[in-house]
């Protein structure tokens, strides 16, 4: 199968313009109108994870050649190519940590690696992997305080710069820590191997993710809504336990940001297969293909423009400026990438990561 569908990239795209409406709002600054903050926090934890399901849908595309050939030698190319990306994406994200602790990159690299240890196994397997690393993890927060090293007032970890630190963000309660994130790779090398020429698969699998969706939403809403009395107190509490928020990233979480993943992306094929030509679509599909360079960009430039212009005034911003920016920039990406791929094959840092993983 040819790993370059279409609707890959724009689900790419979708994710990352996601992930810069969430990234901007939290930096920036939320308060403001209700009704804008709650379509917002619509993508809270799921941009992300749409963005690292996507990931393992392109590593099982970039191999399912070589193993349903059982071609080795093509195999261990593509395995030494996904090692050279995995780490340099990990530097990458190390290098600006500095500036953006809330960094995917890094965590990114290392679910790379985690997945090609089962590059060659059976698709169920990889399902089994994924699930046991998801409800392994609630277990794991019995002898590790999720807490340990953050300051959540200001959301900065104290100790990421020391070794314990370091190790304990990556792979417990950073971010994006690797258990379990390393799932929604695995869930999407799974998806990735599935057959996704077929409309009857994606029809399917869009019709049980959006009933796992709704489902998860509506029994979190509901339970959260009779167990704390309406004591806001106590369903703030109870929401980190039964609620669908990222952090901690529980079961519950984990199978929300799947199920909408799944949704998204093969919603995504299927616009993308019968609508191929439409310029929406194009544009989107453009700005998918640039989706590293526009990561790194919501950083070093979006986000690095406002707080060179007002540094005093980074986290005070309303939620309708943080909003209304995000969307602006999101705009600025498509025009950029629809201009870019005019002159160009690859987008700036793509090109950069083709030409150092040969």
């Amino acid at each position: 199968m040819n790993s370059r569908i279409i609707g890959i990239d724009v689900a790419r795209a979708l994710a990352i313009i996601g992930m810069v409406i969430v990234n901007f709002k939290v930096v920036l600054g939320e308060e403001g109108k209700n009704w804008i903050k709650l379509l917002a926090s619509v993508f809270d934890g799921k941009a992300s994870a749409t963005f690292v399901v996507l990931a393992g849908v392109g590593i099982a595309l970039g191999t399912n050649s070589a193993i349903r050939n059982n071609d080795l030698s093509k195999l261990r190319m593509a395995q030494i190519k996904i090692t050279k990306r995995a780490l340099l994406l990990f530097i990458i994200g190390l290098s600006y940590m500095v500036i953006w602790q809330a960094d995917i990159l890094h965590f990114y690299g290392i679910y790379m690696l985690f997945t090609l240890l089962l590059i060659r196994s059976a698709p169920q397997h990889i399902l089994i992997w994924a699930a046991a690393v998801i409800l392994t993890y609630p277990f794991l927060l019995y002898w590790f305080d999720y807490e340990t090293g953050w300051n959540l007032d200001t959301l900065e970890y104290l100790d990421f710069w020391e070794f314990d630190g370091f190790l304990r963000n990556l792979f417990i309660n950073g971010f994006h820590p690797v258990l379990p994130w390393v799932s929604f790779m695995l869930i999407g090398f799974w998806y990735g191997k599935q057959d996704l020429k077929s409309d009857q698969f994606l029809k399917k699998v869009i019709w049980v993710s959006s009933a796992v969706f709704i489902g998860i939403q509506f029994l979190s809403y509901i339970s959260l809504l009779f167990l704390s009395y309406g004591n806001e107190e106590i369903q703030s509490d109870l929401s980190e336990i039964i609620g669908t928020n990222p952090m901690p990233p529980l079961p519950i979480y984990m199978l929300n940001g799947i199920a909408i993943a799944i949704l998204v992306i093969s919603l995504c094929i299927l616009l993308g297969k019968r609508y191929a030509t439409n310029k929406v679509v194009v544009a989107l599909k453009n700005t998918g293909q640039l989706a590293l360079t526009f990561y790194v960009a919501h950083v070093v430039l979006g986000m690095g423009v406002v707080e060179a212009i007002s540094p005093s005034k980074m986290g005070t911003y309303s939620i309708e400026f943080s909003v209304g920016y995000a969307l602006i920039f999101s705009l600025l990406c498509i025009v950029f990438a629809n201009l870019w791929l005019k002159f160009k094959h690859y987008g700036p840092l793509e090109w950069i990561m083709k030409m150092i993983v040969k």
